[in-house]
């Protein structure tokens, strides 16, 4: 009895066991598939950055070795639009820009034609208190002493055929040096200033003041030549030394880069600007003279007076596009040198066949 007991008492927690571990069972079975989610999301990889493109080491060799060897105050700036790489030697040294800066003219009216505070097809009339000096084609349609042309008419003048009237029309029509400047400041164009307007400009490089019957004719270079050649000299070189329109040559290879991107404008304002760059036909021997065929510029020039062989800006800046659309911004700037003139341009053209011999289509 005892030992049947025993055994009883000894089974009976196994039967138990089985019981309870057959109802887990079920339990289990009967519950729903259990379900996952992340409380702390992992955050995702940032992203690469592109690889970083440089510029091609011939072509920074080939414009260090220019410049080093021409002699004279020069700053030269290559930039890819599309590789976003830049080629500057000298390039932070404020140069004279003189005709160059008529640029900026047409960007602070196009910046007001997108505003709506300026039309280009807004008649603004010339007279003959508006002439200035130098080249202005526009004088000789001044009949019974006046002039009228749309605002559109001046900038194309001033663009294509560096028309200092026209442009000093159009200046005075976007509100004078002061609102240019304001402009350039306003898109954070960089180191460009813009000068007091054609007739101060050129009169206080010739270390004269300047009087309207100047514009008639060369009344002009006729009352520069009776100047002494020391007073001469001295208003030319305070000019070249600190030039009141001065201008960087990276800053400008960078505006008009942001020009050609449509970072400057609307469409329609960016698209006139490049067209008339690309219409303009100054300055055949300097950059444009080594454009291949299927290559495309859009420039302004600007050239100073002389002095003793001396020119006080002697300038070439623009776009090049290549056949297959890439382009690239390109400033020349000479501030001053001695080196005779067909040098100066065959500099340009040697920056131009670099650039075209360098390209990465």
């Amino acid at each position: 009895m005892t030992e049947r007991a025993l055994t009883l008492c000894g089974l009976a927690p196994l039967a138990l066991i089985g019981c309870v571990g057959a109802a887990s069972a079920e339990r289990t079975a009967s519950l729903p598939a259990p379900t996952y989610r992340v409380v702390a999301p992992v955050p995702p990889l940032p992203p690469r950055p592109p690889a970083r493109t440089f510029a091609p080491t011939p072509l920074v060799t080939a414009i260090d070795t220019m410049v080093e060897n021409f002699g004279g105050k020069v700053g030269v700036a290559v930039k890819s639009i599309d590789d976003d790489w830049m080629i500057s030697k000298n390039g932070d040294v404020p140069m004279p820009q003189q005709s160059v800066s008529k640029l900026w003219v047409a960007m602070t009216a196009l910046d007001l034609v997108d505003q709506g505070k300026l039309r280009l097809d807004e008649q603004l009339t010339i007279t003959r208190a508006d002439l200035t000096l130098f080249h202005q084609p526009i004088a000789g349609l001044l009949k019974n002493g006046s002039y009228t042309a749309t605002a559109g008419e001046l900038m194309r003048r001033a663009m294509t055929m560096s028309d200092n009237t026209a442009n000093d029309r159009l200046l005075r029509r976007v509100g004078g040096p002061d609102a240019v400047n304001a402009f350039i400041k306003r898109k954070s164009l960089g180191a460009i200033k813009f000068g007091p307007g054609e007739r101060l400009l050129q009169s206080r490089t010739a270390g004269l003041n300047w009087k309207q019957d100047m514009a008639m004719g060369r009344a002009f270079q006729a009352a520069r030549a009776k100047l002494p050649q020391g007073v001469r000299r001295a208003a030319f070189n305070n000019y070249v030394a600190d030039p009141i329109d001065g201008a960087a040559a990276a800053a400008i290879a960078n505006a008009l880069a942001r020009l050609k991107q449509g970072d400057l404008f609307s469409r329609a304002s960016t698209a006139h600007l490049v067209t008339l760059m690309e219409s303009s036909r100054t300055g055949a021997a300097r950059l444009r003279a080594k454009v291949p065929p299927g290559w495309r510029l859009g420039h302004k020039t600007g050239t100073g007076q002389d002095f003793s062989g001396r020119t006080a800006g002697f300038n070439d800046v623009g776009f090049l596009t290549a056949p297959n659309g890439r382009s690239y911004t390109i400033a020349i700037l000479i501030g001053d040198t001695s080196r005779p003139v067909p040098e100066r341009q065959q500099l340009m053209q040697k920056v131009v066949e670099s650039v075209v011999a360098n390209h990465r289509g």
